[in-house]
């Protein structure tokens, strides 16, 4: 067994690497704590479910295990889409979930995505599960708790394709990079009434294909290519695990999340004038004043699908979203983030149009660049994060946000800095209204990072 290592314990969810920080002991363990977690707030039955990874089956049994010695009852999904553990809490005779996946990262990673009892938990409380495991707080149940399992792929993509009509007919590319979300999506949009062009749908936890991660446009290039060589009118991906999407327009346009979100927020505005929307740090500054002209109240918030779900539940927003990809629905849905589902609104949206990529095309625009990674030792990542916050200065700038990481912003343009939750990098990204501005922006931060970190080497 590999020795609990409390790196692996991130603020909203639990990632490790297998073989190094990470087995089914510990899977074990993580169950054992989350059912005396779930017990302790008088929920006795927790759905789990996996990705495509390989290593997910064992980790799947181990949890399952540690889960039953704690005297829970396991409801197992087998391999779903993350989204549809957390339709199992909304659904099903429980409201307490754990997906096995690794999301986007590499295939050798995995982990954990936890609900319990109806809250997506981070910080202290996926801290407080270290706790008990480091102390080996365990009393074995009197009895050992029930497992069964049960198809919940059915209920799902009829509950969506029940609710979120087309307007006309459309032929859609869809590439899932072998991630788990290739095993429902052309089901569920060809339910939908849509023609579909399944590109790397077969699940394969060696992602042989593109890693499949929709935030990264090298992993968008067969998607862009299949569109400029086929009818299909727009392209659908999806990352690892199914809760996150990436657009592509007929003329190969990549239409990040925060430009979907304009979209997705003029649509729920329509219907919830006054609402409050949220948006993580990374969201280009075009998105507040555009949330504000179509009736709405911005609200910028830290980034994290943990964090943004339990603002969303604290504040009431029918609607929020992140740039990697993370759209979470109160409108209409259950208020977690779900790619599939997100697809789904989208197409809704765009078969009103006759061309759906001028819509998108002409949303508004700057030079931008996607995430950058910045890649560091395990830790280092926050370390020059506190160094920049204490010594870094931007003459010229409007404001620093400092909620997640630094983000300033000028007249025009912005720059953000933020330590990743999952793995040890620094993520960049940088906006401004023309190529000078932006160039100028990423120019301020190359000098304070290469000032606090000489040694750095830069992603742009």
């Amino acid at each position: 067994m590999v020795p609990l290592s409390k790196t692996i314990f991130k603020a909203y969810d639990i990632r490790g690497v297998i073989g190094s920080t990470l087995d089914e002991g510990i899977a074990r363990k993580i169950g054992q704590a989350f059912g005396a977690a779930a017990l302790a707030k008088g929920e006795r039955k927790v759905v789990i479910g996996r990705d495509g990874r390989l290593s997910g089956p064992g980790l799947a049994k181990a949890l399952a295990e540690g889960l039953q010695a704690a005297g829970v009852d396991v409801i197992d999904l087998g391999m779903v889409a993350t989204p549809m553990v957390y339709f199992g809490t909304n659904v099903l005779d429980a409201r307490s979930g754990i997906m096995v996946t690794g999301s986007h990262n590499p295939p050798d990673y995995n982990g954990f995505k936890m609900v319990l009892a109806g809250e997506a938990i981070y910080g202290d409380a996926i801290q407080d599960l270290y706790g008990a495991i480091e102390r080996d707080d365990f009393t074995p149940a009197a009895s050992a708790g029930a497992y069964s399992t049960h198809d919940i792929r059915d209920a799902y993509i009829q509950r969506i394709a029940g609710d979120v009509k087309i307007a006309r007919p459309i032929k859609i590319a869809v590439d899932a990079g072998n991630g788990v979300a290739g095993a429902f999506a052309g089901d569920l949009f060809r339910a939908m009434g849509c023609e579909v062009i399944e590109m790397f749908c077969e699940v394969d936890g060696h992602f042989p294909n593109h890693h499949p991660d929709p935030a990264h446009p090298e992993n968008l290039q067969d998607l862009i290519e299949k569109l400029k060589t086929s009818d299909a009118e727009i392209g659908l991906a999806f990352d690892g695990d199914g809760d996150r999407l990436g657009v592509v327009t007929k003329d190969g346009q990549i239409i990040f999340p925060d430009r979907q979100m304009m979209l997705f927020a003029a649509d729920v505005l329509s219907r919830n004038p006054g609402a409050e929307i949220l948006y993580d740090v990374k969201c280009t500054r075009h998105l507040g004043p555009w949330i504000a002209e179509h009736g709405g109240r911005p609200l910028m918030w830290k980034t994290g699908h943990s964090l943004v779900k339990a603002k969303l539940k604290e504040t009431g927003a029918p609607l929020g979203g992140e740039m990697s990809g993370h759209i979470f629905w109160k409108d209409r849905w259950f208020g977690f983030d779900d790619g599939l589902y997100t697809g789904a609104r989208l197409l809704e949206i765009l078969t009103r149009e006759a061309d759906p990529s001028s819509l998108l095309n002409g949303l508004p625009q700057a030079s931008s660049t996607p995430e950058l990674h910045l890649h560091l030792q395990e830790g280092e990542n926050f370390a020059l994060i506190d160094k920049l916050r204490a010594n870094a200065e931007f003459p010229g700038a409007e404001r620093v946000v400092d909620i997640d990481g630094l983000r300033v912003e000028y007249a025009d343009g912005f720059g953000l800095a933020r330590g990743s939750n999952t793995t040890p990098v620094v993520v960049l990204r940088f906006e401004g209204e023309n190529p000078e501005a932006l160039d100028r922006i990423q120019k301020e931060f190359a000098r304070v990072i290469l000032a606090a970190k000489p040694d750095a080497h830069l992603p742009f």
